[in-house]
Protein backbone atom coordinates (compact mmCIF):
# COMPACT_ATOMS: atom_id res chain seq x y z
CA UNK A 1 0.00 0.00 0.00
CA UNK A 2 1.21 3.41 -0.67
CA UNK A 3 0.91 6.71 0.62
CA UNK A 4 -0.41 9.51 -1.18
CA UNK A 5 3.54 10.73 -1.28
CA UNK A 6 4.52 7.80 -2.83
CA UNK A 7 6.23 6.05 0.09
CA UNK A 8 5.90 2.56 1.52
CA UNK A 9 3.49 2.37 4.57
CA UNK A 10 5.63 1.36 7.42
CA UNK A 11 4.98 -1.74 8.86
CA UNK A 12 3.81 -1.66 12.99
CA UNK A 13 4.39 -3.99 14.64
CA UNK A 14 0.26 -5.94 15.38
CA UNK A 15 1.29 -6.42 19.32
CA UNK A 16 2.55 -2.72 20.14
CA UNK A 17 -0.25 -1.60 17.92
CA UNK A 18 -3.11 -3.58 19.95
CA UNK A 19 -1.68 -2.39 23.26
CA UNK A 20 -1.71 1.34 22.13
CA UNK A 21 -5.09 0.86 20.43
CA UNK A 22 -6.28 -0.25 23.99
CA UNK A 23 -4.98 2.60 25.81
CA UNK A 24 -5.77 5.54 23.13
CA UNK A 25 -9.05 3.92 23.38
CA UNK A 26 -9.31 4.56 26.85
CA UNK A 27 -7.60 7.39 26.59
CA UNK A 28 -10.56 8.98 24.89
CA UNK A 29 -13.13 8.04 27.29
CA UNK A 30 -11.21 10.18 29.85
CA UNK A 31 -10.88 13.07 27.55
CA UNK A 32 -14.86 12.84 26.84
CA UNK A 33 -15.38 11.94 30.50
CA UNK A 34 -13.24 15.32 31.71
CA UNK A 35 -15.10 17.64 28.90
CA UNK A 36 -18.90 16.36 30.09
CA UNK A 37 -17.19 17.21 34.04
CA UNK A 38 -16.31 20.58 33.34
CA UNK A 39 -19.53 20.85 32.42
CA UNK A 40 -20.87 19.00 35.02
CA UNK A 41 -18.82 21.09 37.80
CA UNK A 42 -19.84 24.25 35.95
CA UNK A 43 -23.77 23.23 37.08
CA UNK A 44 -22.98 22.08 40.11
CA UNK A 45 -21.57 25.50 41.25
CA UNK A 46 -23.96 27.59 39.36
CA UNK A 47 -26.97 25.72 41.44
CA UNK A 48 -25.32 26.36 44.86
CA UNK A 49 -25.12 29.99 43.91
CA UNK A 50 -28.19 29.87 43.10
CA UNK A 51 -29.99 28.05 45.47
CA UNK A 52 -28.20 30.07 48.23
CA UNK A 53 -29.38 33.55 46.57
CA UNK A 54 -32.52 33.07 45.92
CA UNK A 55 -34.08 30.13 47.77
CA UNK A 56 -31.63 30.73 51.02
CA UNK A 57 -30.59 27.28 51.38
CA UNK A 58 -27.69 25.02 50.36
CA UNK A 59 -27.12 21.85 48.31
CA UNK A 60 -26.03 19.54 50.89
CA UNK A 61 -24.10 17.43 48.64
CA UNK A 62 -23.02 20.00 46.04
CA UNK A 63 -19.53 21.26 47.50
CA UNK A 64 -18.36 17.54 48.05
CA UNK A 65 -19.49 16.40 44.51
CA UNK A 66 -18.09 19.54 42.87
CA UNK A 67 -14.60 18.84 44.89
CA UNK A 68 -14.65 15.27 43.86
CA UNK A 69 -15.14 16.19 40.52
CA UNK A 70 -12.38 18.62 40.36
CA UNK A 71 -9.75 16.11 41.67
CA UNK A 72 -10.55 13.68 39.36
CA UNK A 73 -10.35 16.41 36.53
CA UNK A 74 -7.13 17.23 37.49
CA UNK A 75 -5.49 14.14 37.62
CA UNK A 76 -6.50 13.64 34.13
CA UNK A 77 -5.51 17.34 32.98
CA UNK A 78 -1.89 15.68 34.28
CA UNK A 79 -1.80 12.78 31.63
CA UNK A 80 -3.90 15.05 28.96
CA UNK A 81 -0.93 17.79 29.75
CA UNK A 82 2.22 15.13 29.01
CA UNK A 83 0.24 13.38 25.88
CA UNK A 84 0.42 17.07 24.18
CA UNK A 85 3.92 18.26 25.86
CA UNK A 86 2.64 20.57 27.43
CA UNK A 87 4.44 19.89 31.11
CA UNK A 88 7.04 22.31 32.55
CA UNK A 89 9.86 22.64 30.60
CA UNK A 90 13.36 25.28 30.08
CA UNK A 91 12.86 25.12 26.55
CA UNK A 92 15.06 28.52 26.00
CA UNK A 93 18.32 26.61 27.82
CA UNK A 94 17.43 23.15 25.92
CA UNK A 95 17.65 24.81 22.79
CA UNK A 96 21.33 26.24 23.29
CA UNK A 97 23.08 22.95 24.87
CA UNK A 98 24.80 20.29 21.91
CA UNK A 99 22.42 18.02 20.11
CA UNK A 100 24.44 14.84 22.22
CA UNK A 101 23.77 16.70 25.69
CA UNK A 102 20.25 17.95 24.59
CA UNK A 103 19.05 14.26 23.49
CA UNK A 104 20.57 13.08 26.73
CA UNK A 105 18.77 15.85 28.70
CA UNK A 106 15.44 15.19 27.10
CA UNK A 107 15.64 11.62 27.96
CA UNK A 108 16.00 12.39 31.48
CA UNK A 109 13.47 14.27 31.64
CA UNK A 110 11.07 11.68 30.24
CA UNK A 111 12.69 9.42 32.91
CA UNK A 112 11.95 12.22 35.71
CA UNK A 113 8.09 12.17 34.05
CA UNK A 114 8.00 8.74 33.68
CA UNK A 115 8.99 8.25 37.51
CA UNK A 116 6.63 10.77 38.90
CA UNK A 117 3.60 8.33 37.26
CA UNK A 118 5.22 5.42 38.33
CA UNK A 119 5.23 7.37 42.00
CA UNK A 120 1.10 8.52 41.63
CA UNK A 121 -0.13 4.98 40.16
CA UNK A 122 1.94 3.32 43.79
CA UNK A 123 1.60 5.20 46.14
CA UNK A 124 -1.98 6.72 44.23
CA UNK A 125 -2.94 2.85 44.47
CA UNK A 126 -2.26 2.32 48.26
CA UNK A 127 -4.26 6.00 48.98
CA UNK A 128 -6.79 4.41 47.38
CA UNK A 129 -7.04 1.12 49.24
CA UNK A 130 -6.37 2.84 52.80
CA UNK A 131 -9.34 5.18 51.97
CA UNK A 132 -11.92 3.10 50.94
CA UNK A 133 -13.44 2.10 54.33
CA UNK A 134 -14.13 5.65 55.08
CA UNK A 135 -17.24 7.62 53.50
CA UNK A 136 -17.31 11.02 52.21
CA UNK A 137 -20.02 12.69 54.88
CA UNK A 138 -22.65 14.15 52.44
CA UNK A 139 -22.88 11.30 49.61
CA UNK A 140 -21.73 8.53 51.89
CA UNK A 141 -19.66 7.20 49.13
CA UNK A 142 -16.01 5.58 49.52
CA UNK A 143 -13.72 8.13 50.25
CA UNK A 144 -10.98 5.78 47.87
CA UNK A 145 -13.09 7.20 44.76
CA UNK A 146 -12.23 10.43 44.90
CA UNK A 147 -8.84 9.33 44.70
CA UNK A 148 -9.17 6.92 42.05
CA UNK A 149 -8.09 9.22 39.18
CA UNK A 150 -4.06 9.28 40.61
CA UNK A 151 -2.91 5.91 39.63
CA UNK A 152 -4.98 5.74 36.41
CA UNK A 153 -3.22 9.61 35.53
CA UNK A 154 -0.29 7.72 36.41
CA UNK A 155 -0.65 5.22 34.11
CA UNK A 156 -1.52 7.31 31.25
CA UNK A 157 1.77 9.54 32.15
CA UNK A 158 3.87 6.67 31.85
CA UNK A 159 2.34 5.11 28.74
CA UNK A 160 2.59 8.80 26.92
CA UNK A 161 6.06 8.69 28.37
CA UNK A 162 7.23 5.61 27.61
CA UNK A 163 6.04 6.02 23.52
CA UNK A 164 8.23 9.24 23.63
CA UNK A 165 11.45 7.90 25.62
CA UNK A 166 11.17 4.94 22.99
CA UNK A 167 10.16 6.44 19.52
CA UNK A 168 6.68 5.48 19.52
CA UNK A 169 4.12 7.74 18.69
CA UNK A 170 3.90 6.09 14.97
CA UNK A 171 1.75 3.97 17.51
CA UNK A 172 -0.19 6.04 18.85
CA UNK A 173 -4.18 5.83 17.01
CA UNK A 174 -4.82 9.70 16.88
CA UNK A 175 -8.19 8.81 15.69
CA UNK A 176 -9.12 8.90 19.57
CA UNK A 177 -7.31 12.36 19.99
CA UNK A 178 -10.17 14.11 18.74
CA UNK A 179 -8.79 17.46 18.96
CA UNK A 180 -4.78 16.60 17.29
CA UNK A 181 -4.49 19.78 14.46
CA UNK A 182 -3.39 16.70 12.37
CA UNK A 183 -6.43 14.50 12.21
CA UNK A 184 -8.46 18.02 11.85
CA UNK A 185 -6.96 18.34 8.26
CA UNK A 186 -6.67 14.99 7.39
CA UNK A 187 -10.70 15.20 7.92
CA UNK A 188 -11.07 18.24 6.16
CA UNK A 189 -9.20 16.83 2.92
CA UNK A 190 -11.00 13.42 3.42
CA UNK A 191 -9.25 11.68 5.26
CA UNK A 192 -6.55 10.38 2.38
CA UNK A 193 -2.69 10.04 3.96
Amino acid sequence: METPQGQEKEKLNPVLSAITYVFDAAYSVLLTYSQAVLLVIVLIVSAEVISRKFLGTSIRWSEEVALFLMVWMAFISMAIGVQKGLHIALGFFYGLLPKKVAWFVGKMDLLVIMGFGCFMVYYGARLVMSTMTSTLPATQWPAGLMYVMIPVGGVFIVYFTLLDFFGLQRYEHKKFYRDDPEEKADSQDGGAR
